[in-house]
């Protein structure tokens, strides 16, 4: 059988374009889509859950539980308020920490697991809880909040003494050289709405606010999840912890299937001076930070910030 000319000189083409650039016939691999999508594989398990209810039992559902244990809707670690905390039964309580979830994220109120409430938890976010747990002893577990506003603050609502409003900041030697520019544009937002001035300092040991990149279990008895998921978490006043996931693709900017380092970074500082999450989504201090986007301080979080230090 002999080749048409036209056909041999198409796949010469072909040829020649894959051996000028190898890469060329993958870089859909690569897209920020794809990327993006790769990130968020560790809660893919949420997606056998859809239309799971109460009296079911199913594979993931343990997971589930921890989830929802970990961001402040139930007790994981219990024995004697969670008969199944451990098991794929969906039992009374997880039927309850699905509602309160629900009912926090505005979401259609049925304690069931639905397309909506899946989508919503596979989305990355911060890994500061979000609410009321029985578990008072968890460092990040924030109070329920109030009807009067959406706004929380950390148990106790712990802040910073009076007679410290200057907060130095430092990484640890060794890390990113390319986030300061991100964190002191963080540090300046905060900066215009309160009486707060932040300063680096090069001595990340004695610094006020030390920020540095983790990986997986890093020790503080919160660890990462990889790409996607968590995305960073912070301590309470006057702590000064703040740790940004480093499996993450950080950037500083707007970048699809990258996380901005000021948006993060602006989040985390507010649960440094002492503010819990919001269900607010036009806030900084909402939980899920999606990807390719800059968000800024919003009324709920300069609200939020004058109520916990009275000015």
């Amino acid at each position: 059988m002999i080749m048409e000319p036209k056909f041999l000189h198409l796949l010469s083409c072909i040829l020649l374009l894959f051996l000028l650039n190898p890469l060329s016939l993958f870089t859909h691999a690569n897209s920020p889509n794809q990327l993006n999508t790769q990130r968020s594989s560790g809660m893919d398990f949420l997606k056998t859950l859809i239309g799971t209810q109460k009296g079911t039992t199913s594979k993931g559902i343990s997971q589930l539980k921890k989830y929802l244990s970990h961001f402040g809707y139930m007790n994981h670690k219990n024995n004697t308020i969670l008969t199944h905390q451990t098991d794929d039964f969906f039992d009374d309580n997880l039927e309850l920490a699905i509602k309160s979830y629900q009912t926090f994220f505005k979401l259609k109120v049925n304690g069931i697991m639905d397309a909506n409430i899946v989508a919503k938890m596979s989305h990355p976010r911060c890994g500061v809880p979000d609410s009321f747990n029985l578990n008072r002893s968890h460092k990040l577990y924030l109070r329920i909040p109030t009807l009067a506003s959406h706004y929380t603050f950390f148990p106790g609502e712990p802040k910073w003494p009076p007679t410290k409003r200057s907060l130095t900041y430092s990484f640890p030697l060794g890390g990113p050289t390319n986030v300061n520019s991100s964190i002191l544009h963080a540090t300046q937002i905060w900066a215009s709405v309160t009486p707060f001035r932040f300063s680096y300092r090069t001595n990340y040991d004695q610094a006020d606010i030390k920020i540095s990149f983790q990986y997986r279990d890093h020790g503080d008895g919160y660890p990462f999840d990889g790409p996607g998921g968590i995305l960073a978490h912070a301590f309470a006043p006057s702590d000064g912890r703040l740790h940004f996931d480093g499996d993450e693709r950080w950037v500083d900017g707007v970048t699809l299937g990258a996380f901005d380092m000021q948006t993060v970074g602006l989040h985390e500082l507010g649960h440094v001076l002492g503010l819990g999450h919001t269900n607010d989504t036009g806030a900084i201090m909402y939980p899920y930070i999606g990807d390719g986007l800059r968000k800024v301080l919003g009324q709920d979080d300069i609200n939020g910030i004058k109520a916990l230090y009275q000015f």
